[in-house]
Order: C-alpha cells, then sequence, then structure tokens
C-alpha cells in the first residue's frame, strides 16, 4: 500500500505508512488483483528494493507474480518497467496460483486463492494451469473488511475512513470466522453472548464485537450483501473451476484443492469449504481441502523455490530478449 498526505514527504510506502495512517491518505495501487496506479506501484517496487531488499536490482534477475488473465498491456507495462527503469539483467512473470501448487508440494491441484482484492480458483495438471476453466470472483479480503465495518457502523461503533478500516481490518484478522452453519451460528449467536470478544482501539477504549464476527466473513460464500445479484461465492466458484475441465482429471483436483492467501487465513474457512464442496461433488469424488500454515506466504514460498531450480535456468526473460522483442516477449515466455 502506499499514503499520501501533508506530512514532512509526500510519500510513505509499507510499515511507514501504517505507523503515519492517521494523517495520511490511504492508495491501493492494485485493484481486484489488477495494477490501476503504475506511479504507486513504482513507488511500492522501489521501496522494496531499496529500503527493504536492499539491492542492486541490475544485479538479480526478479520474479514478478500475476493474477490470472491479467491483461496483456499490464504485463507489458510491468515488464518495460523492470527492464527500463529497474534495470533488471533478467524478468520471470508467474501465474501466483501456480506457485502457491509448487509451494504445497503439488503439481496437480485446483487453488483457491483469496487475497486482498480478488479471488481466484485455478485448475492446474502437471505443472500447467488451464486457462479455460479458471474462475473469479471479485470478493476478498477488503470487502470482507469493508463489510464489517458497515455492520459495526450499524452496530453504533464508526470506523469508515482509510485509518479506520486499518483498525476493522486488524478486527477481522483477529477476530473474524467462517461459520461452519451460518443459519446456526447466527441463532447461537443471538440467544447468548458466548461468541461475544472484546477489542482494544488505539485510544484505548473497548467495543464488544458478537455475530459481526462471523457476518463479515459471509460474504465470500454468499456475497448478495455487497450488491453481487447472483450470490455465487467462492465454493461456486471451485466447483464452477473443476467442471470446467475434463471429466478425467475432476477427481483428482477435487481431492487436491489447496488454499492460498491471506484471507484464507480465517479461522474455519476450510472446514466450510470440505462441507459445501462435498455437497455439490459427484459421491466418487472424495474432497480434501489442504490449508497450508504458512498459506499467507505460499505464493512467495513457491516462487522462492521455483527460481532457485537449476532447472528454470532457460525460463528466464533476458536482457537480450527484451532489447530485441520489446515487451511483448513476457507472453512468449510466461504463459
Amino acid at each position: 500500500m502506499a499514503m499520501v498526505g501533508m506530512a514532512s514527504k509526500d510519500l510513505y510506502v509499507g510499515d511507514e505508512a501504517q505507523a503515519k495512517r492517521g494523517v495520511l491518505s490511504l492508495s491501493h495501487p492494485v485493484e481486484h488483483g489488477i495494477v490501476t496506479n503504475w506511479d504507486d506501484m513504482e513507488a511500492i517496487w522501489r521501496h522494496t528494493f531499496d529500503n527493504q531488499l536492499r539491492i542492486d536490482t541490475s544485479e538479480r534477475p526478479v520474479m514478478l507474480t500475476e493474477a490470472p488473465r491479467n491483461p496483456k498491456a499490464n504485463r507489458e507495462r510491468a515488464t518495460e518497467l523492470m527492464f527500463e527503469t529497474f534495470q533488471a539483467p533478467a524478468l520471470y512473470v508467474a501465474i501466483q496460483a501456480v506457485l502457491s501448487l509448487y509451494a504445497s508440494g503439488r503439481t496437480t491441484g485446483v487453488v483457491l486463492d483469496i487475497g486482498d482484492g480478488v479471488s481466484h480458483a485455478v485448475p492446474v495438471y502437471e505443472g500447467f494451469s488451464m486457462p479455460h476453466a479458471v474462475r473469479r470472483l471479485d470478493v476478498a479480503g477488503r470487502d470482507v473488511t469493508q463489510y464489517l465495518s458497515r455492520l459495526l457502523t450499524e452496530a453504533g461503533v464508526k470506523l469508515t475512513n482509510s485509518a479506520e478500516l486499518e483498525i476493522v481490518r486488524d478486527v477481522k484478522e483477529k477476530l473474524g470466522f467462517v461459520a461452519l452453519d451460518f443459519a446456526a451460528e447466527l441463532g447461537s449467536a443471538r440467544s447468548s453472548s458466548l461468541l461475544h470478544k472484546e477489542y482494544t482501539l488505539p485510544d484505548g477504549n473497548c467495543i464488544s464485537i458478537g455475530e459481526e464476527r462471523f457476518r463479515c466473513a459471509e460474504v465470500l460464500f454468499d456475497p448478495r450483501p455487497l450488491g453481487h445479484e447472483s450470490g455465487g461465492g467462492i465454493a461456486n466458484l471451485l466447483m464452477d473451476s473443476v467442471l470446467a475441465c475434463d471429466i478425467d482429471v475432476r477427481r483428482e483436483l477435487l481431492h487436491n484443492v489447496v488454499l492460498s492467501g491471506g484471507t484464507t487465513m480465517l479461522q474455519g474457512i476450510a472446514a466450510r469449504l470440505t462441507k459445501e464442496l462435498t455437497a455439490a461433488a459427484p459421491p466418487a469424488c472424495p474432497v480434501r481441502v489442504v490449508a497450508p500454515p504458512e498459506r499467507k506466504f505460499l505464493v512467495w514460498i513457491g516462487g522462492s523455490v521455483l527460481a532457485s531450480l537449476a532447472t528454470f535456468a532457460n525460463q528466464w526473460i533476458t536482457r537480450e530478449e527484451y532489447d530485441e522483442y520489446g515487451p511483448t516477449v513476457v507472453h512468449r515466455k510466461c504463459f
């Protein structure tokens, strides 16, 4: 994330932005998995290379990750930035879900990646994604946070500006969970205070949160409260993706459902998905949902493994190839 404000400089990135969020305006350069503000994206990359990694990018190959179906123009812009602005000697752009599967020790499976802005179901067979069966849902972590903000406002706790939404996100991550049976959980929450938890705000005040803890996450399974007419959530997304694949691979895919991304850290999400997928899948297709404890960073782990393989050396887009073919070389080398 990047933030702009009236403090001593115009742009703060990452932890520094978080520390000053009360006097800054929050900017998300990535919307629904797609870069929409290239100036801010460049600032984040520069901050990462210079201040966090402290490396000279002209000496290191760079692996970028992307959401499935990233627009061609965006892929080319990222390629151009890495070679022209950051002077990278080599580049590779990998699909996030494929890296997640590698990190889980598999080459075949269907990955449900739920990040901040977008959810994807991506079937992968023997290391290759199946683009025709990729399914996307523009409901993810940020939507859960914003819906929780709405629920808290209805309960008399108003946390709505960009700085306060970071507090709401923390509430979600610490107290939010997915109900195994939403109707039963709601009935229980309204007849008892056992689900209520206290959260201490930065100003020292405490708020009590009850049914909002799981109602916020329910929009992942039923996004109609967000204005989505179909109501199809992440379980439908996964089944639609699997059913778009050849009938001979569906059993193996459903037996290797891998969760990836920060939003899949919500407690109870794997059990709920297992329940819903089992109800929708043919009896001959046993469902197994794998939720690695490190799934928040699964894409990064998969990328680090792939980039370190000796057999990967010829996959990089080299400076020579970029100079010869230009940014469009990314479509030939990275797919």
